[in-house]
């Protein structure tokens, strides 16, 4: 039996157990770091994470609002979405902002790319700083009902150290565009 080495990792087999438009999983057969055999389940996304930080003339931002299936629960977020493979980024979080809060941005700064649940997917994401925004219509996904605010920075600062912002990807955008307040290296060009 031919082994696959990855990192200290083994891979004895490997199949795939789900596969739909967004995601597929793996299962694995391993030996692990330590020598065990044991078992790893790998969600692969299919797309990027998106994430984008408006930031208006009053420095207020917009959070969306949306009940998520998978936690059975209601999230407030940042604006966020997939931007497909291959697909410059800056290309997909332009094309989120719009379709979920109905903006559009003539300014753009990268904030961060992170690796999102690294345990157990692969999950890339980008996330910007968006600024000279221009308000039209929303265009959200039919899988989509939103709920749109905006608040005040300090207002979602306070909203993230409360619990009330839980989305990983939000909390660290925010959090980025703190840190960059904080410095003293907001620049937003005024």
């Amino acid at each position: 039996m031919s082994i696959e080495k990855k990192g200290p990792w083994g891979v004895l087999a490997r199949h795939d157990v789900y596969d739909n438009r967004w995601i597929r999983v793996t299962h694995h057969d391993v030996t692990t770091p330590a020598g065990d055999t044991g078992v790893y389940g790998k969600v692969h996304y299919k797309n990027l994470a998106i994430g984008i930080v408006p930031i208006d003339l009053e420095m207020h931002t917009f959070l969306v609002g949306q009940y998520r299936f998978p936690l059975e629960a209601y999230s407030w977020e940042i604006p966020e979405g997939g931007g497909a493979m291959g697909v410059d980024p800056l290309e997909s979080a332009a094309r989120e902002l719009r379709e979920e809060t109905g903006l559009r941005a003539a300014r753009w700064q990268k904030l961060l790319e992170a690796d999102l649940s690294n345990s157990v997917s692969d999950e890339r994401a980008f996330a910007f700083m968006a600024w000279d925004l221009v308000q039209g219509d929303a265009e959200p996904e039919s899988t989509e009902d939103l709920a749109i605010r905006r608040v005040p920075f300090v207002e979602a600062f306070r909203m993230v150290a409360e619990g009330e912002i839980r989305d990983a990807l939000s909390i660290l955008s925010l959090q980025a565009v703190q840190l960059l307040h904080l410095g003293g290296r907001l620049d937003l060009g005024r």
